[in-house]
């Protein structure tokens, strides 16, 4: 009997014993095309050497030191590498050891500044129907997640919400991709007027939605508007790149293809590629400086801050993204993936929409293309081909809940960036034969 409080109690997993490449092993020797990386995470894939020799070199002269008594080179060498390849005006680095860590300190952070200069009053925070910004009681509940949200209500502290930038569900029909950004946008200053602007602290969102509605990037223009609403009101831009930053939409962060720069910016999961549990809250000067200036710490912290081991096999992941090639790749890759899904399901009668950007790819399921009518949830037909895809050898992200939090399917696909295009056929093929097995 296992110990083990595994994510679900109904049932029993695999046993993984190895990862190479692209694929990972049971302890039955079965093999799974690692499709979407877990959750979008290995995007170097598994037994990476040069990472693997970073992490035992750094465990040979420095284990652990708390970032309240000492820092660390390589904690000091990978905030000097990201800010260096950071959207303008980021300036400082708070490494902690995840996704849902990276997203708290941010909004403490965001909460400390208000308090910093003067604006005590700002108490809110705005994000979008739809998104996911980690598991804890503040992530969560600035999140939009319904199905994760409901059991926790009574006791977050939760935000308000807007409509997210869905074209292929809200896009009317007439309107430009353009008008549209902009009338979904101005959705921010109706609810900035609603609430009292002067009570927000910041807006927060996924510049491409992840694991909620499956790899939803905005239209040209949207973001733009939106950094021009918030400098407007005083309200801080929170990017959340936890799952789609770190070169996994083609660019190194994926904000650079919106043209926008945040104020505060929470990256994780392709930050250590799985080899270590790492993530990271990246500020502007002005934010810190006011800290620096004020009050002089930040009242926040956890054990784990800059573990030096996990920075050291962050540093070798950044090098490979950024001056080894592979955010590069994952452009060029992705868009032969874009094209071999939209050549295997362009014309699928139940596939509604694909979408995403790079090696962050989704497809949406319909039960009418016609007119977008969803699957009746009752059929779970995520949870179902899941069961396929493992069966088939393939590890895939299948959601329920796409449109709304109950209604409507998708699968998020993010495969490592050493895919080869013969690679990416056998996922898509492994795909096919999941989904028609499925329906």
């Amino acid at each position: 009997m296992s110990h083990v409080f595994p994510r679900h109690t109904k049932g029993t997993m695999p046993v993984a014993v190895r990862g190479e490449g692209i694929y990972l092993y049971d302890s039955t020797g079965k093999s799974y095309l690692d499709g979407s990386g877990g959750a979008a995470v290995s995007c170097l894939g598994h037994s990476d050497p040069d990472v693997i020799s970073a992490i035992k070199s750094q465990l040979d002269s420095l284990d652990f030191a708390h970032t309240g008594f000492l820092t660390s080179a390589p904690a000091e060498a990978l905030a000097d590498r990201l800010v260096a390849h950071a959207p303008e005006g980021i300036e400082r680095v708070y490494l902690v050891s995840g996704g849902s860590e990276a997203v708290e300190s941010a909004l403490k952070l965001a909460r400390q500044y208000m308090l910093e200069i003067g604006q005590p009053e700002r108490t809110r925070f705005i994000a979008r129907r739809q998104s996911y910004h980690g598991n804890t009681l503040g992530a969560l509940g600035t999140g939009g997640n319904m199905w994760r949200r409901a059991p926790f209500d009574p006791v977050m502290v939760s935000a308000s919400h807007i409509a997210p930038c869905y074209e292929y569900r809200d896009r009317a029909e007439g309107e430009s991709l353009e008008e549209y950004g902009q009338r979904v946008a101005d959705e921010l200053e109706a609810e900035l007027l609603r609430v009292g602007p002067d009570t927000v602290i910041g807006f927060l969102a996924e510049p491409v939605v992840g694991a909620t509605a499956g790899a939803v990037p905005a239209v040209p223009g949207y973001f733009k508007r939106i950094r021009e609403i918030c400098d407007r009101y005083g309200v801080l831009l929170i990017l959340d790149e936890v799952m789609c930053g770190m070169s996994r939409t083609g660019t190194f962060f994926a904000c650079e293809q919106d043209g926008v720069r945040p104020d505060i910016i929470t990256i994780a999961k392709g930050l250590g590629a799985g080899y270590q549990p790492i993530g990271a809250m990246l500020c502007s000067g002005e934010i810190y400086g006011a800290i620096e200036s004020g009050t002089g710490f930040f009242q926040h912290g956890h054990t784990y801050l800059g573990h030096p081991v996990a920075c050291a096999a962050a540093n070798a992941v950044v090098t490979k993204l950024t001056t080894g090639g592979l955010t590069d790749r994952a452009a060029r890759i992705g868009a032969y993936f874009a094209d071999a899904l939209a050549a295997e399901f362009g014309q699928h009668p139940h596939v509604g929409d694909i979408r995403g950007r790079g090696m962050f790819r989704a497809l949406e399921f319909v039960a009418e293309r016609d007119t977008k009518e969803p699957f009746d949830p009752d059929l779970k037909i995520a949870a179902r081909l899941k069961a396929n895809a493992m069966k088939n050898g393939l590890i895939c992200y299948p959601m329920n809940g796409t449109i709304d939090g109950r209604r409507g399917d998708h699968v998020l696909l993010a495969p490592p960036f050493i895919c080869t295009e013969a690679q990416i056929d056998e996922l898509i093929g492994k795909l096919s034969k999941s989904l028609s097995e499925t329906l």
